[in-house]
């Protein structure tokens, strides 16, 4: 277990001087990064990867006009309000504790899976992973700045309610594209309400039949997302990796969330899923891989580890956890493809 002076806790406590976009509005992933690799055992590997990649950052944002407790609605989805959105739920954490304040906050947040390219969502399944294990404050502090930076950039998607009884692997794979592929993700989720096929294709989604059934469901998301990866991901190899890392990132939540919010959690993280696949899914897919896929997942770590792309690491760690539930190849396959396309 890290302790408060781990490699971990130490780079969050570099990496909250920095502000949770850069570049415009590309999403800080070092948190997420960091997270993965301590919990996968390659703690040493946590600060020279941090040196390498907090230079690239913005400094952290001030805040001027603090949102308030009761009118907080009226700043929801302003990217503005950046360090203020940060403060205010360092401050909810702080009076609330964590498990309460993501209690009360994930069913406002959840409209907005899909923002910020599903960063937020992301940022926190790996602030959630890590503070279940030991609470710190860097990790404490960490949920606050994951549930900050999904307010900030809070933009709801309508989320059909999952009832068929497609298989996911199926149904990414034929997953409709958007019909206008030319500019950015902001451009083309738009397109989704009016993309024929989309909403039939994720109301196909089987519905589990009590809450207790939603993590196995939602893992065959993920596992089906990450078997798909290689037939779809030149379609654009970084963004569709997101289509597997924002349900896995529910799938951390989940054991710290009520009950209650589990089937939700599961409609909009499949959601999440579809629509990034609609928005990147190429017009012909890839041959499914076969052939070399006789490897071990310490020897595609390792791979990992010598390449270092925050996006590599981040979707090698879902691919893994993916191996070690199905044994499927093609999870190890998946991560070859993304470090061979540069995801």
């Amino acid at each position: 277990m890290m302790t408060p002076q781990g490699s971990y806790d130490e780079a969050l406590l570099r990496l909250h001087t920095t502000g949770p976009e850069f570049e415009g509005w590309l999403s800080n992933h070092g948190p997420m990064a960091v997270e993965a690799l301590a919990r996968r055992g390659s703690s040493a590997a946590v600060h020279a990867w941090t040196d390498g990649y907090v230079d690239r950052l913005d400094v952290a944002p001030t805040s001027r006009f603090p949102v308030g407790p009761d009118d907080w609605h009226h700043d929801f989805g302003n990217a503005v309000l950046l360090g203020e959105w940060r403060d205010f739920f360092l401050a909810q954490v702080a009076e609330q504790g964590w498990a309460d304040t993501v209690a009360t906050w994930w069913p406002r947040l959840l409209p907005g899976i899909a923002s910020g390219a599903t960063h937020g969502v992301i940022r926190l399944g790996h602030a959630i992973q890590a503070v279940r294990t030991e609470a710190t404050q860097p990790r404490l502090d960490e949920i606050a700045h994951a549930l900050g930076y999904w307010a900030a950039r809070w933009e709801p998607v309508a989320i059909p309610r999952a009832g068929g009884a497609g298989d996911a692997r199926t149904l990414l794979e034929a997953m409709p594209a958007v019909p206008d592929q030319r500019f950015g993700i902001r451009y083309r989720l738009p397109q989704l309400a009016s993309t024929p096929g989309f909403g039939e294709a994720v109301e196909s989604l089987p519905r589990p039949a009590t809450a207790a059934d939603v993590p196995a469901a939602l893992a065959a998301v993920v596992d089906a997302t990450v078997a798909a990866y290689p037939r779809i991901a030149h379609g654009h190899p970084t963004l569709l990796v997101h289509a597997a890392t924002a349900p896995n990132a529910v799938l951390m939540a989940l054991p710290s969330l009520p009950e209650t919010l589990w089937l939700d959690g599961l409609d909009a993280a499949w959601t999440a899923t579809a629509a990034v696949v609609a928005a990147y899914r190429p017009r012909e897919l890839a041959p499914a891989p076969s052939g070399a896929l006789a490897q071990e997942p310490e020897e595609v770590w390792s791979r990992v580890l010598a390449d270092g792309g925050e996006h590599i690491v981040k979707f090698a760690d879902t691919a893994l956890g993916s191996w070690e539930r199905t044994g499927d190849p093609a999870a190890l396959a998946a991560i070859d493809t993304a470090i061979r396309l540069g995801a």
